[in-house]
Parts: structure tokens; C-alpha cells; sequence
């Protein structure tokens, strides 16, 4: 993957994110694109929000792309690691590749994803490495809750 690409598709997922933070939520933001290049679906961290525990930003993004008839040859691209709930996700429908904005403040499941045979693109994005720096800092019980600790 050209990397001028994937940080062109990782803006979606962190323009996602800030909308997330913006509305009282988690920082995460996510985007499923064709094999095409073409905008699936977009989405980010509603778990406050919607008072949803499942509501992820990988799994808005993948619920806004809607029904596919295969997701073989797409990419999903978030601002952080998946997690293993969201890395699971990626497995069970066969996504091609994940680009990774950052996995410094939480590395979840993408070497268990690459095992797997799914490309892995870690961008170790600036931005968004300190947006949840500066939320992990801000809402310690919140990022607590969210990674699970």
C-alpha cells in the first residue's frame, strides 16, 4: 500500500475521531474503504454516546458501509490499534488489510491479525498518538473502561 494513500484514507478515520471527542466520547475513528479506493463507510467511538459497549469505531465505520457481498480485497483504517473485539471483526469477514494510525498508547490485536494473513500498515501517526495521549491523560477511567482494565 502507497503509504501517501493510506495517510490520505487514515485523515477520514481522524477526522471521525475528533468528531468523537467532540461530542463527549472516545477519540477513535475508523473507515472502511473499497478495493476501489472508494469510501465504504466511515465512523467513530460511540460508546458513551449510544450508552453501547459494542459501538466501536471500527464497528460504526463497518455498519455505516452497510451490507457488502464480500469484504475480501477492502481496507479498514483506524486511528489506533484494534482492539480484539474489532480485530476479531476484521477476521470473521475476511477485511484484506488495516491501516493503523498509531499503536503506542494501546497496541491491541493487528500482529495476531497479521499472523493471519491480514496486511498490516502501522503509519505511527504523530496526531493521533497525542489525541489519545491527551484523552487517556484527561478521562484515565473512561480509556480505562474502553481498553478493558
Amino acid at each position: 500500500m502507497d503509504e501517501a494513500r493510506a495517510r490520505a484514507w487514515l485523515a477520514t478515520a481522524v477526522e471521525e475521531a475528533r468528531r468523537g471527542r467532540a461530542e463527549g466520547g472516545i477519540p477513535i475513528g475508523a473507515a472502511l474503504y473499497g478495493g476501489d479506493g472508494t469510501l465504504l463507510g466511515r465512523g467513530h467511538n460511540r460508546r458513551v454516546q449510544d450508552g453501547d459497549p459494542s459501538a466501536h469505531a471500527e464497528t460504526t465505520a463497518f455498519r455505516d458501509a452497510g451490507r457488502q457481498r464480500t469484504y475480501r480485497g477492502t481496507t479498514m483504517v483506524t486511528t489506533l490499534s484494534p482492539c480484539w473485539y474489532c480485530s476479531g471483526l476484521v477476521r470473521q469477514f475476511g477485511i484484506s488489510r488495516v491501516i493503523v494510525g498509531e499503536a503506542e498508547t494501546f497496541r491491541g490485536g493487528h500482529d495476531w491479525l497479521a499472523a493471519h494473513g491480514v496486511e498490516i500498515v502501522l503509519l505511527h501517526d504523530a496526531e493521533c498518538a497525542a489525541l489519545m495521549r491527551r484523552f487517556a491523560e484527561e478521562q484515565p477511567e473512561l480509556w480505562g473502561e474502553d481498553i478493558g482494565e
